[in-house]
């Protein structure tokens, strides 16, 4: 035979409900953490990775006409 106990069922809902507020302050403190981070990020005024590989292989263009330049050739 089951009983129910309202104690036990407060509990029961009390725990879940805390459960989900800890959740949701998780995900804001995530959701504040990223924001400062990109403030941060945006600050610093980084170069994205493709605009660095774009200059890159424009350098080692530049490089091998400088070397062909110096050793007689035409590029």
């Amino acid at each position: 035979m089951q009983t129910q106990n309202p104690f036990l069922d407060e509990m029961a809902k009390l725990t879940q409900a805390a459960m989900g507020v800890a959740q949701a302050a998780g995900e804001e403190a995530k959701v504040a953490f990223r924001a400062q981070s990109d403030k941060w990020v945006a600050d610093l005024d980084l170069i994205r990775r493709d605009e660095f590989e774009a200059l890159r292989a424009e350098v080692a263009a530049l490089r091998a006409e400088i070397a062909a330049l110096r050793s007689g050739e035409k590029a």
